[in-house]
């Protein structure tokens, strides 16, 4: 046990030498002060322990923020989509020789909560994304080619989302895709929230090109998809915003984010995309806060990351205002600091009243 040096004051202009407490006195300050400095970690301990609404602004989307897939069924998923009827729940998918299978995960526990099987459709072949359109339905793109080129044509499933989450089978609408230029590999399907029409990023090592699918799709036909944009990236996966009004593609190395521009997409940045062993996937969480990146294997990790476009949170004082993370985050240190203060204002009280 180290000594305990007292130091008083006194008249004098010269300092005097400290004078050291006998061991028996020295524990008996260690016993009066030991109230007060119990009571101080308590008050630092609450301040720095505050409620999730106070750090956070929000304890929504708690589940959004990262999560291992746990369904050893799962071990090539390859997109992914957040479930607007179900918070917190992902739609995947394995990439090839798997079936005509679909997976809700929860993304609190990374535990599959329905296994969704299609029907009305053919063998699938290669799918490799997955997207919800407008009104919550969920489209399927078996859209892979990793020979570059050698199926004349891919397909598309619609379904609708299940309102309840357990196994069952679910009848799909599958429809034919062409590209006007030829036949791809493409990775990289996504719906648009608001006007529900498709879209496709075909996936090329030196940058690709973003395709453009008929207004309404049809089942009789082809529906032939068009080039509308560049992509300066080797896309694996793409996803638009809640709000439709951000696009973010990503690769295996890096991404890019865009603005949509009503189609004419602007170049907006850099993704801080997440090293992965094989990243395949991307889709923002239903609130338009993170983008939540996934990649193949069993037990993959989906990691998440502030969306560079996420939108401001709502005051919680609820007038409507609105506020960052930081912001409220910023507000729960305040209170912290000023119960830090308020104890030591007692603490201080406390020791000049033992003094009397």
């Amino acid at each position: 046990m180290g000594s305990v040096v007292v130091v008083r004051r006194t008249t004098s202009t010269r300092p005097r030498p400290a004078r050291r407490l006998n061991p028996r006195r020295e524990w008996q300050a260690w016993g009066m002060r030991r109230p007060f400095a119990v009571l101080a970690g308590v008050l630092l301990t609450g301040a720095c322990a505050l409620p999730a609404t106070a750090a956070d602004g929000s304890a929504e989307g708690a589940g959004d923020q990262g999560f291992t897939l746990k369904d050893p069924r799962i071990t090539e998923s390859s997109g992914l989509a957040a479930s607007r009827q179900h918070p917190g729940v992902y739609w995947t998918h394995n990439d090839s020789d798997d079936g005509p299978y679909l997976y809700a995960v929860d993304s609190a526990t990374g535990k599959t909560v329905a296994r969704i099987t299609l029907r009305g459709i053919g063998s699938p072949r290669d799918v490799e994304a997955i997207s919800i359109g407008p009104h919550d339905e969920i489209y399927v793109g078996d859209i892979g080619d990793n020979f570059g080129g050698r199926w004349p044509y891919v397909w598309i499933y619609r379904l609708p989302e299940p309102k309840k989450l357990t196994d069952q089978t679910v009848t799909a609408t599958q429809y034919v895709v062409k590209y006007s230029d030829g036949p791809r590999d493409a990775e990289s399907l996504l719906v648009h929230p608001r006007t529900g029409r498709v879209y496709i990023i075909d996936k090329k090592e030196d940058g690709g090109h973003l395709y453009e699918g008929p207004a309404t799709l049809s089942t009789s036909g082809a529906n032939v998809f068009k080039p509308v944009a560049a992509v300066d990236l080797w896309a694996t996966d793409a996803a638009f915003s809640p709000d439709g009004r951000h696009l973010a593609v990503r690769g295996y190395f890096g991404g890019i984010s865009y603005d949509w521009n009503g189609g004419r997409i602007q170049r907006k940045g850099r993704l801080d995309v997440p090293l992965q062993g094989q990243g395949e996937s991307v889709s923002y969480s239903a609130d338009g806060s993170k983008l939540m990146y996934g990649s193949e294997g069993a037990n993959s990790a989906v990691q998440a990351v502030d969306a560079p476009d996420r939108p401001a949170a709502k005051s919680p004082s609820g007038d409507g205002g609105s506020g960052s993370a930081a912001d409220k985050g910023g507000s729960g240190l305040k209170v912290g600091a000023v119960i830090v203060v308020a104890g030591a204002a007692v603490l201080f009280g406390l020791r000049r009243l033992r003094r009397r």
